[in-house]
């Protein structure tokens, strides 16, 4: 059987990708008892977890966002208290975000309640897949890195 050419399988990996993270948002919002926040607020607030310090032009390059939109996103953090701004001293006009911790215990509710349902779907999957799933780990990592390049 021949294979399948590879922007076919890019959009299988993608299409199963998209609906894992769909549930696991879904999952998120319908335990989380703060209001839930918009998928692109919530990987901004991620972000910042991440890399504490980022400021909001690399913010933007990272997540591939025009720099207006993130500075939007931002304010709106900052004003639910989940991310804090802080001026940059030799730059008055540039800001350093940092989480607050609101923010960091949102995310750790978030991750909790991902890794939970994630694990407990895993336990239920038959060797075979958990082992496949296991394996392609590295291989996502790099093909995410490889799509950091082009």
């Amino acid at each position: 059987m021949p294979a399948k050419p590879a922007k076919a399988e890019a959009a299988e990996l993608l299409a199963a990708i998209g609906a894992v993270r769909r549930v696991a948002r879904r999952a998120v919002r319908a335990s989380v008892q703060a209001q839930a926040l918009p998928p692109a607020r919530s990987e901004l607030l991620r972000l910042a977890a991440r890399r504490p310090g980022i400021g909001v032009a690399e913010a933007a390059a990272e997540l591939r966002l025009a720099p207006n939109s993130v500075s939007t996103m931002v304010s709106k953090l900052a004003e639910d208290g989940l991310l804090s701004r802080d001026r940059v001293e030799t730059d008055g006009r540039s800001v350093r975000l940092t989480l607050t911790e609101a923010g960091a215990a949102r995310i750790e509710q978030w991750q909790d309640i991902r890794t939970d349902l994630a694990g407990r779907a895993i336990g239920v999957l038959s060797d075979s897949d958990r082992r496949a799933l296991v394996a392609a780990i590295p291989a996502l990592t790099r093909l995410a890195e490889q799509m950091e390049k082009l």
